[in-house]
Parts: C-alpha cells; sequence; structure tokens
C-alpha cells in the first residue's frame, strides 16, 4: 500500500521531495505551478535537476502533478476554456520536464450547457492538450462532487470520456472518495462501496484507476458540497477508511489531501490511516 500526500513546492519544487520525506511519504503529489493564477513562472533548470535527482535518491515513485483549480475544460466560454486548454497542454509539458509521470486534473462545470456539451469539451481539450510532444504523461481525469453542473461526478460519465478521447491510453481517472461520497456514492459502508466498485469495474475499469485522493467529507452524502475533512472525522468515518483500505482501491496508490488545522495535521491523518492499513494486516495475518 502506498501512502502519500499533496506537498507544497513552496521556494523551489524539489523542497517538495524532502518536504515527503519527512512525512514518511511512498507517493506524493504536487502543484508544478501557482494553482490559482493563469500565470506561471518558468522552471529553472537546476531547479528541474534537482528535483529529479532527489526523487531517483528517495526512492518515492510514483509522483504525481496536479492542476490548478482554475481551469475548466467543460466551459461553454471559448475564452475560458481556451485558456484552460492551453494551461493543461503547459501543465502536462511540465511535468514531462520535471519527469513526473501523471497529471490530475478537474474537469470543471458546463454551466448550464448540458451534460453532453460539457462532456463534448473535455474530450476535446484533451485531444487538443494532449499530443505528440507530451513526452508519454498521462493525464489522470478527477471525478467531481455531483455540484450543480459538474462534469464527471459520475463514473459513467468519466467512463465515457476516456472512451471518447483520441489517445485513451494516456488518459486515465483519480478517484477523489470525498468527491464520490458528496456525489451519492456511499463508499464509507460495505455495500455502498461494493456497488461503488462495481460501477467502478465497469463503466471506467479497474486498470484505468491510477491513483485514489484519500480524504474524509465535511459535507453529508449526496451533498454535493467538495470540502475534505480528517480521515475518519467526517461523514465516511473511520470504520469507512477501514473498509476502503480493505478494497481494491488500495492496489492504487493513495494521496490524502486533508486539512492542517489544529485538531490534526499530516502527520496525525499518515498515523491513522498506517495503523487501519496495520490493523488489517493483523487480521490476515
Amino acid at each position: 500500500m502506498k501512502l502519500g500526500f499533496h506537498v507544497s513546492i513552496s521556494g523551489s519544487v524539489d523542497r517538495a521531495v524532502d518536504r515527503a520525506q519527512e512525512l514518511g511519504c511512498d507517493t506524493f503529489q504536487i502543484f508544478t505551478r501557482n494553482p490559482r493564477s493563469w500565470r506561471s513562472r518558468p522552471l529553472g533548470s537546476g531547479e528541474v535537476e534537482s528535483f529529479r535527482e532527489k526523487r531517483r535518491s528517495s526512492g518515492i515513485d510514483p509522483v504525481y502533478g496536479h492542476m490548478p483549480y482554475i481551469l475548466n475544460l467543460a466551459s461553454p466560454n471559448d475564452e475560458i476554456y481556451g485558456r484552460s486548454l492551453e494551461s493543461l497542454a503547459e501543465g502536462i509539458s511540465r511535468c514531462s520536464v520535471l519527469g513526473v509521470p501523471m497529471l490530475v486534473t478537474h474537469l470543471g462545470s458546463h454551466l448550464g450547457s448540458g451534460a453532453e456539451r460539457g462532456v463534448e469539451r473535455v474530450i476535446g481539450a484533451l485531444d487538443a492538450a494532449i499530443g505528440e510532444g507530451s513526452g508519454g504523461v498521462t493525464v489522470l481525469l478527477e471525478n467531481g462532487s455531483g455540484s450543480e453542473n459538474k462534469v464527471g461526478s459520475s463514473f459513467e460519465e468519466l467512463g465515457r470520456i476516456v472512451d471518447g478521447v483520441g489517445r485513451p491510453e494516456l488518459v486515465a481517472v483519480c478517484l477523489d472518495t470525498c468527491h464520490a461520497f458528496a456525489a451519492g456514492y456511499d463508499v464509507g459502508t460495505q455495500r455502498g462501496l461494493e456497488e461503488a466498485l462495481l460501477s467502478i469495474d465497469e463503466h471506467i475499469g479497474f486498470e484505468r484507476l491510477r491513483l485514489v485522493h484519500l480524504n474524509d467529507s465535511v459535507g453529508a452524502l449526496g451533498s454535493g458540497v467538495d470540502h475534505h475533512e480528517h480521515i475518519g472525522l467526517g461523514g465516511i468515518g473511520l470504520e469507512g477508511f477501514r473498509r476502503i483500505l480493505g478494497s481494491r482501491l488500495s492496489e492504487a496508490p493513495m494521496v490524502m489531501e486533508t486539512p492542517i488545522d489544529d485538531r490534526r495535521g499530516n502527520e496525525g491523518n499518515m498515523r491513522v490511516v498506517r495503523g487501519l492499513a496495520a490493523s488489517l494486516e493483523g487480521e490476515r495475518a
């Protein structure tokens, strides 16, 4: 079981490796640029070399990139859509330069233009951004939280997008447990988790599931609220995560995007998850 966190690149992108090691990560995720701006600063050559060297010496693998939140690959607005497409292409290029093999992206909202049109826009953006110069970087589509007009909140819709792109070998899926729960998949109960796994297998295929974002949910089941909570302290609950860790989802690397506050930090969430994993190993023994 590979566990890790989304870690900061503050100061220099290579410092993310140091932070991941300090947290005892087996895997980690980074923004390769400012996540809340269209602008990005160029990566320095020394910075890139240092990141690559630290990664090699750390043995941490795989590593994931994550696109900025401002993208909307489903937007009916041509200006926003164009900027989102260009940003995704740049993100793919930055990951290729850094030697990061997979890049997570949110899909965005169709803003009332309709789900079918939103799916078409996402497929078009992926086809345009994934070119011959992508360096083999795989784009991971993150499931949505089920809020109004959000594209990709159902596993069926994600599967349709992956099946619809021109280069499906370079497109896969990232499952966020908070988003799935908010979208109505009751992954915290045995029956709900089994139903979700069957849906993933039917519409996406487990071979396409390359990453799990392991997050609890502040919002209730089916609320559409994208608000992450500490592991076990939200709607999914401690026993829910115990079930998740004992399921096929644990075959994929798991990255936490949990809050840091006076209740718990990253170290605390890592202890909770590793404790649950250890208890499962004890039962198997």
